[in-house]
């Protein structure tokens, strides 16, 4: 059996240790433990399996029938958590260790914060080794077991502890982090009563497609806390742009690696999409349904993509040891700094602030925002993380395997009339992808139903259908593994954003067939073959309804 992790990295940056504790397992944000407590800021969870062994059972229910006898109950036996088991584990919060008042204020919502905690328990059982998924009935005994049913991985929720306050159960429920087979109002009419709510559950499928800005945010440090990287008391107000401040160079590197360090759940502030300058939740429910038409095709509104810089996705990949992370392409001349978490506490050495832009979100580069005679980065640089969008393209569109199939290799303007279309399309939005911070890749991702893919595909085309292009430049990040890893990054990023979105699909050439064997280990199930002007793909497509989880 694998040991079980005791780091858990969550999207945000944050690290948390994990500790087994009598009947559970404690968890402590690293980032809130600076200094030595006897009560270090966590929670408490307590993890227990249990069974209905039949070696426990006094008589079975043949044997009871045959005597005419009613059949005796099976008997519960609790266990000390060792590995998941399909679905016979049990978890609760029992207790709650708060940083200390004097370095942050109280959340203002104790259900969030409670959310939150138990929306990162989960993330930790969920990487655990995932349990065999074949279930044993009586009338599958002899069936082998790559032939018996299966079952969904989920764990139950139990109404104990922390989690037995007031109408607490429900307003997870609402939230989607919980659920229950039972969904009648019930007969009770008593406001807090158990019924219909002691039997909840988290199933892996749904966890993985809730979003996690939904439940991660910051605390709000005191005025005056000594906390590191608090914006308080060491800067009392935001900086007004065009002022001038004296700041030695070693002092600004030393606040802005402070920053890094301490960023995550709890701390001031969070890279990455979860930077909130209100120390709030960031995610926003998709818009109201309305259509338009565009070149003969109706189709919804659509949101605005991210802007220029904005990372729109991180996640730890432990099989890696790195972040994966998404941004939207600039057009920027100089190098789009990057701002959100990685493997290590040092921040990208390309990193850089600026007092005048400082009130700006993290997720927010400064090269996108301002770009006043910004210098032009070495042409010679073979650091990725050193390179601008355009000198990154231009390097990658030139290598003869992404020509082969792009077909865009050519000088510089070539690329930059190539990224400028795409980033005034109203259906797709470029992307680069980056590995601990260092750029590995480009995406297109689109809305299939405005593509010319919608126009083949006709009725089979479902309003919110995503698909995305990609071409990986680095070398280093190619394999199986790494492709597992973003293309089901993708797809939950593309399931999370919006729940109407039921598929996600590619369309690769089909001489592309290492890349299609890829796709296909990883799920994305190839339906058909299309024939377009200009090449002949194989349609391969991930239903919601079959995605379990991102790889791990």
């Amino acid at each position: 059996m694998a040991p079980i992790p005791n780091v858990v990295h969550l999207p945000n940056g944050q690290n948390l240790t994990v500790i087994p504790v009598f009947g559970g397992f404690f968890f402590k944000s690293n980032e809130l433990n600076l200094h030595s407590s006897v009560f270090p800021a966590g929670w408490t969870v307590i993890l227990q399996s249990e069974d209905y062994d039949d070696d426990h059972e006094v008589d079975s229910p043949k044997q009871a029938e045959l005597a005419g006898m009613p059949a005796k109950e099976k008997h519960r036996h609790i266990h000390p958590f060792k590995k998941p088991t399909l679905q016979n584990d049990n978890l609760f919060i029992s207790s709650i260790s708060n940083p200390s008042s004097s370095e942050f204020k109280a959340p203002t919502s104790p259900t969030r914060q409670i959310a939150m905690m138990l929306w990162a328990s989960l993330y930790w059982y969920f990487h655990q080794p995932e349990p065999e998924t074949y279930l044993n009935t009586p009338a599958s005994k002899n069936t082998p077991d790559s032939g018996k049913p299966r079952g969904e991985w989920r764990i139950n929720i139990k109404r104990e502890g922390v989690l037995r306050g007031r109408n607490l159960i429900q307003k997870l429920e609402r939230m989607g982090l919980i659920a229950s087979d039972d969904s009648s109002v019930g007969v009770n009419p008593e406001e807090n009563t158990a019924e219909g709510w002691s039997e909840m559950y988290t199933s892996r499928r749904t966890f993985w497609q809730l979003s996690a800005k939904l439940f991660l945010f910051t605390l709000t440090p005191t005025i005056g806390s000594s906390f590191p990287g608090s914006p308080y008391g060491s800067r009392p107000s935001s900086p007004v742009r065009g002022e001038h401040r004296n700041h030695s160079p070693k002092q600004s590197e030393f606040s802005e690696n402070q920053s890094m360090a301490n960023s995550g759940l709890w701390s001031p502030s969070a890279p990455g999409p979860f930077s909130s300058g209100s120390h709030l939740p960031t995610y926003f429910p998709p818009p109201p349904l309305q259509y338009i038409m565009s070149n003969g095709v109706r189709h919804p509104v659509r949101p605005k993509p991210p802007r220029q810089g904005e990372i729109f996705y991180t996640r730890y990949i432990p099989t890696v040891g790195q972040y994966i992370a998404f941004r939207a392409a600039s057009l920027s001349p100089r190098p789009v700094a990057y701002n959100g978490p990685t493997s290590t506490l040092v921040p990208p050495k390309h990193h850089h602030t600026t007092s005048s832009l400082s009130s700006l979100p993290a997720h927010i580069s400064v090269a996108s925002i301002a770009d006043v005679n910004p210098p032009s980065p070495t042409p010679e640089t073979d650091d990725t993380s050193m390179m601008s969008d355009l000198q990154l393209l231009n390097k990658w569109m030139n290598i003869p395997r992404v020509s082969e199939f792009w077909g865009c290799s050519g000088p510089q303007n070539t690329q930059e009339e190539f990224l400028r279309t795409n980033l005034t399309s109203n259906h797709s939005f470029p992307a680069i992808g980056l590995w601990d911070g260092k750029p590995f890749g480009y995406f297109e991702i689109y809305w299939v139903k405005e593509d010319i893919l919608g126009r083949h595909l006709g009725d089979a085309a479902q309003d919110y259908d995503r698909g995305f292009h990609v071409l990986i430049g680095e070398e280093e990040f190619r394999g199986k593994h790494r492709v597992k890893s973003w293309a089901t990054s993708i797809a939950q990023w593309a399931f999370v954003q919006d729940y109407r979105t039921n598929a996600v699909v590619l369309e690769p050439r089909i001489d592309n067939e290492r890349f299609i064997a890829h796709l296909q280990d990883t799920g994305f199930l190839k339906e058909r073959e299309i024939t377009f002007p200009h090449k002949q793909s194989a349609f391969v497509k991930l239903r919601r309804e079959n995605f379990e989880a991102p790889f791990i």
